[in-house]
């Protein structure tokens, strides 16, 4: 039986790697790293299907060094300590990959550390989950972190031909993607789903068609429904769900969330990863029309951690209900967005003199605090001071949403700043 065609495709040099430009393409950090013989320890930060693996086996290929690879679902400190021996005794350099190396625990990942520090292994691992918050400060500040980005269209569209191309060799039989919107929207970015999915499709018309093969979206759609998987957190249907989950508590639906919720937990995710985003979305999309939320979804994550599953599950779902259930406001996350671009755009203008710090007589003489009237002293705590930079005076980030508390918050600010600011 032949290779999945997401393995017979599979690039072995930089040159044919599809993608991370910024990464590996002529003059980029990693890829001068590479063509200079001496690598960093590493993480590879990003979604599935972008090339992890591809990179790390094209590294050791180039550098000729030995390849130990050990995934986190399956591999303990006894598994990890025999591959250390292993690269021990190799007379080459050796790269130990690690798959999902989110998933080491900290004991695990405290086995790591004095090979990577002695140098015994480069360390190569690859995750989905930002590092900040899976693995150690000790390993993490040994390691450089790249972050890979979802394949754009043009590079989806090279791929795609190619692993037409491939699957018309093998089939014996002419194959046009006539459509091909819904093999891409399905991919998301994912190579491997991508092609995973056009081996599928190909090889299920190739049963139902005498003669060509014709790609259609409807056809797509068809094939997909009938033979994916219900649910794979490593990558087929988990950001999909996520998406779903997330998207139903946004839109206030605590029923759907509930669902979409039963079916990550049936599927075996990390309860971290959901309790994860539902923190990240009690302050992008609740924010302070119920600051409570922020502090629910933290106390979840902080409990799943302490308790764990299956008992985790109805903490999950308690807070899952809570936020759909809560106004919504994206206030917060609207304001830094706004001031993020007006930075880029305006550069570093300068602090006003009365708002800086003095902490020396020169800076005193300089008139450095000189003006800077204490909020405190005045009436309401408050007074009328300008705290924004000259050129951007009166620019407003924060717009209160349309709810309770932040119509309260808008009256208060309204009340303080008068016209000011468009409150």
């Amino acid at each position: 039986m032949s290779k999945p065609l997401a393995e017979r495709l599979r690039p072995s040099t930089l040159d044919d790697y599809l993608g991370q430009s910024h990464l590996v393409g002529q003059g980029s950090v990693l890829r001068n790293a590479i063509e200079s013989g001496n690598i960093p320890s590493m993480i590879l930060w990003g979604p599935p299907g972008v090339g992890k693996t591809t990179l790390a086996l094209i590294i050791a290929e180039r550098m000729k060094m030995s390849f130990f690879a050990l995934s986190a679902v399956n591999a303990g400190v006894k598994e990890v300590r025999e591959v250390l021996h292993q690269a021990k005794m190799s007379p080459l350099q050796a790269i130990l990959f690690i798959d999902e190396i989110h998933r080491f625990s900290k004991s695990q990942q405290d086995s790591l550390l004095a090979a990577v520090e002695q140098g015994l292994v480069r360390l190569i691992g690859a995750t989905t989950e930002n590092p900040s918050f899976e693995v150690i400060s000790p390993l993490l500040s040994r390691c450089n972190v790249y972050l890979l980005k979802p394949l754009e269209l043009d590079e989806l569209q090279r791929l795609a031909a190619s692993g037409i191309h491939s699957m018309e060799e093998e089939l014996q039989r002419p194959i046009f993607m006539d459509e091909s919107e819904a093999l891409f929207r399905f991919s998301g970015g994912d190579a491997r789903k991508l092609l995973n999915a056009i081996e599928l499709i190909s090889r299920q018309l190739s049963i139902l068609e005498s003669n060509e093969i014709h790609i259609t979206n409807a056809k797509v759609l068809m094939q997909l429904q009938q033979n994916m998987a219900l649910y794979d957190k490593s990558g087929e249907q988990h950001y999909d769900l996520v998406s779903a989950f997330i998207k139903s508590i946004r839109g206030s639906d605590p029923n759907a969330a509930v669902y979409y919720l039963a079916r990550m937990i049936e599927g075996g995710e990390d309860p971290k990863f959901i309790a994860r985003r539902m923190l990240i979305l009690s302050s992008e999309d609740i924010g302070n029309a119920n600051p409570n939320a922020l502090l629910l979804a933290n106390a979840c994550f902080d409990a799943i951690t302490k308790i764990g599953m299956p008992e985790g599950r109805i903490l999950l779902s308690q807070t899952a209900i809570y936020l759909a259930t809560s106004p919504k406001s994206n206030a917060s996350y609207m304001a830094i967005k706004k001031a993020q671009k007006l930075v880029k755009e305006t550069g570093d203008l300068s602090v006003p003199l009365h708002l800086r710090n003095a902490p020396t007589a020169l800076m005193k003489k300089l008139d450095y605090g000189k003006d800077y009237a204490y909020a405190h002293d005045f009436e309401n705590n408050f007074t009328d001071l300008e705290y924004l930079p000259q050129n951007i005076s009166g620019t407003t980030f924060y717009k209160p949403g349309k709810n309770a508390r932040e119509q309260q918050i808008q009256t208060w600010l309204r009340e303080r700043w008068r016209e000011k600011y468009d409150y």
